[in-house]
Parts: C-alpha cells; structure tokens; sequence
C-alpha cells in the first residue's frame, strides 16, 4: 500500500465526500464501496431509520466485525504459539 496521502471523491449512501488518506485509490473505493453497501442493506432492512441512524448502525456493524476479526486472529496466534513451543 501507497504511504503518499491520496485524495478522491467517492458517494457514500447518495452523498459525494472528498476523502484523503494512505493508500491507493482502488482501495479507498472498495473501503467506500463496502460501506455505501452496509448502509444500503441496513436502509432496506429499516426503512424507517433517517440516515444518521443508518450511519450510527453501519458503524457498529463494522466496529462488530472487526472486534470479531481480532478475536479470530488472537485465537489463530495462540493455536500458532501454542504449536511452536
């Protein structure tokens, strides 16, 4: 990955947002792609929720995945640890 901050536009929920970070622009796009996605199935699943909810919601979904992420990997690292001893 790129260590040159990049700058792009990307639409996020119907909404244009200049972001600018570390890494590629593809990467970027998928970041917000994957996001734009996770609203999108939560706007669909609940209607009625105005968009900072949908927001708020998309995030704790992410924030779950993740903390799920690290909990797999901690566990693979001391299966791992565990077989080298």
């Amino acid at each position: 990955m790129s260590h040159e901050p990049v700058k792009i536009t990307v639409e996020i929920f119907g909404e244009k947002h200049v972001l600018r970070g570390e890494g590629t622009a593809p990467y970027i796009l998928g970041l917000a792609h994957e996001v734009d996605n996770k609203m999108r199935q939560i706007a669909q699943r609940l209607p009625r929720l105005g968009i900072h909810q949908i927001a708020i919601l998309t995030a704790l979904n992410l924030a779950d995945e993740l903390a799920k992420l690290r909990e797999e990997q901690e566990t693979l690292m001391q299966l791992l640890g565990e077989k080298t001893e």
